[in-house]
């Protein structure tokens, strides 16, 4: 059986507008036109894909798992066509990386400049999302690199490595008023003082927690966050003291205006996640090879891949 490519495009328009009419207006076809050729596909798979729901058309077993076959072959087409545009005399090199929206941007920053240092010129794409968005994005190619506070999870069916960048160390930082406050007589002066702290969910929070707690303090968690942007913005607003990472408290105070207040024994571990083919990719193996040594503690193993 020869897979007819125009007939699966059809197919996956008509499964995201999740109506024929509104597919064939999309296309810009006529509506007996594309349901003509949604039925000479089913027919050459021999097998329903879509269903009629309502006013809706939904996806049968079958055609949801080809939809995720599509969704990869159109996006990898779609990849295709962007980087042959970018194919000119300046030869630029196109990077589209995924942040996960838990990760320091301090650092995400630092790993990005990097990739900006090779003698080729370079158009970067980052995206913000959080974790689980952004690996499967990252499944089907719609980014070239992840970089996150966590590996892929254990038993993961997805065919993404992780990479250990290495670990940077945490402190508490606040506006200069409120770390005065509550920098003498650091940590115990933290009990009952306000914190700003990532949601628990977050890989860092259970060791701030148990830091915390083997110092018996209570301090007021005045805010959680998944979004560590987000976390700042109100850190920066003066509402809490907030976890950033020490060996950057001259960038934390000119963007942020926050100083340190004391250092917590805690560290925060860097993740770059990449499908296996795109490793060779010469911006991302910047990334991988060039760490700020004022930044990272680069472990002996954060030059090797795990799946």
């Amino acid at each position: 059986m020869d897979l007819n490519f125009r007939h699966l495009h059809y197919f996956w328009v008509v499964a995201k507008e999740g109506s024929v009419t509104r597919a064939a207006e999309r296309l810009g076809l006529a509506v007996q036109t594309v349901s003509a050729q949604l039925a000479l596909l089913e027919q050459s798979v021999g097998k329903s894909l879509l269903r009629p729901q309502g006013r809706r058309l939904v996806l049968t077993e079958a055609g949801q798992l080809a939809l995720r076959y599509a969704d990869q072959i159109f996006m990898l087409g779609e990849q295709m066509l962007e980087a042959l545009d970018d194919i000119d005399l300046d030869k630029t090199l196109r990077l589209t990386v995924g942040i996960s929206d838990s990760l320091p941007k301090l650092i995400a920053s630092r790993l990005l400049e990097s990739a900006l240092t090779l003698p080729q010129p370079v158009r970067l794409i980052c995206y913000e999302e959080q974790f689980d968005t952004l690996l499967g994005k990252l499944s089907v190619h719609k980014i070239d690199v992840m970089l996150t506070d966590r590996p892929v999870p254990p038993g993961s069916a997805l065919r993404v490595f992780s990479h250990l960048l290495g670990e940077f160390e945490i402190g508490l930082f606040g506006l200069p008023a409120l770390a005065d406050k509550y920098r003498e007589g650091f940590p115990a002066s933290l009990q009952g003082a306000p914190l700003l702290l990532p949601t628990r969910n977050n890989a860092v929070r259970g060791r701030i927690d148990q830091w915390l707690g083997s110092h018996d303090l209570s301090p007021a968690v005045f805010g959680e966050f998944d979004d560590n942007a987000l976390l700042n913005t109100f850190g920066q607003q003066g509402r809490g003291l907030f976890p950033a990472p020490t060996a950057l408290a001259a960038d934390v105070q000119q963007q942020l205006g926050a100083v340190p207040v004391g250092p917590m024994p805690v560290r925060e571990q860097v993740y770059a996640l990449s499908n296996e083919r795109k490793i060779q990719h010469p911006a991302i193996a910047a990334i991988l090879s060039a760490m700020p040594p004022e930044v990272m503690q680069i472990a002996a193993s954060s030059k090797t891949s795990s799946p």
